[in-house]
């Protein structure tokens, strides 16, 4: 059964994740701060067919935390947390899979840690920062990040590819004009999809951020999509 203390659960997921090394957007440090102190962290579960239970500090406070799900935005407090993931129904946090880990969490940024696969298979994860700078008026931002077992990927929009050479765990930030795109994810060089085509919306003022996770191999790929504000445009 789900705690009912969703947020705390959602941080002891990023606490207990080993972290790859931040795969960061461009833009100015500035441009993705927010305009709290606290930060802001959201969660996705990117692990096909892994279920599991997460303990702070030898406390289970997320149970049964199921692939494919987001958790937050949260508003958390900088600080440090000892965290441990385990299987699901375990009894205690003395057998972790992942961890016990140390985290120290930042104020006054804006960030996604994903559990996913790497490009071989095996379950890792990493953490995003968001870009929340300013788009020019009328435009926004599409987020593209590969944390699928797969080989590199291009993003099409129709035959074209406008993202090449995608590896596992890269992102690539775009900034278009409002409106719906029609992208499609190929293998690097080619063009027949592997997800896709499907239609994703830019909104103006907004970092649209699709996840393509799961297994090429295994015939799990899926995509998760996230919308996080931006800063106020520029004219």
């Amino acid at each position: 059964m789900r705690k009912s203390i969703y947020a705390a659960g959602a941080l002891s997921m990023l606490a207990a994740l080993t972290f790859a090394a931040p795969a960061q957007a461009g833009g100015k440090d500035d441009g993705d701060r927010h305009h709290s102190d606290d930060a802001l962290l959201s969660v996705l579960h990117g692990v096909p067919g892994l279920t599991v239970d997460v303990w702070v500090d030898g406390k289970l406070t997320l149970d049964n935390f199921e692939p494919g799900q987001l958790a937050g935005p949260l508003k958390l407090d900088d600080g440090s947390y000892k965290i441990a993931i385990t299987g699901a129904d375990a009894t205690s946090a003395d057998h972790p899979v992942i961890g016990p880990v140390k985290v120290h969490l930042k104020e006054g940024r804006n960030y996604t840690a994903v559990a996913h696969l790497d490009a071989s298979g095996a379950p890792t994860a990493t953490l995003f920062k968001n870009d929340t700078s300013a788009s020019p008026k009328g435009e926004g931002k599409l987020t593209v990040r590969h944390v699928a077992a797969a080989p590199a990927v291009d993003v099409l929009a129709g035959d074209t590819a406008v993202i090449e050479d995608l590896k596992n765990p890269e992102q690539e930030v775009l900034t278009l004009k409002a409106g719906t795109v029609s992208a499609a994810v190929a293998a690097a060089g080619t063009t027949k999809p592997l997800i896709g085509p499907a239609d994703i919306p830019v909104k103006k003022g907004k970092n649209t951020i699709v996840y393509a996770w799961g297994s090429l191999e295994k015939g799990t790929l899926d995509v998760a999509v996230q919308v996080v504000d931006s800063a106020k445009w520029r004219d």
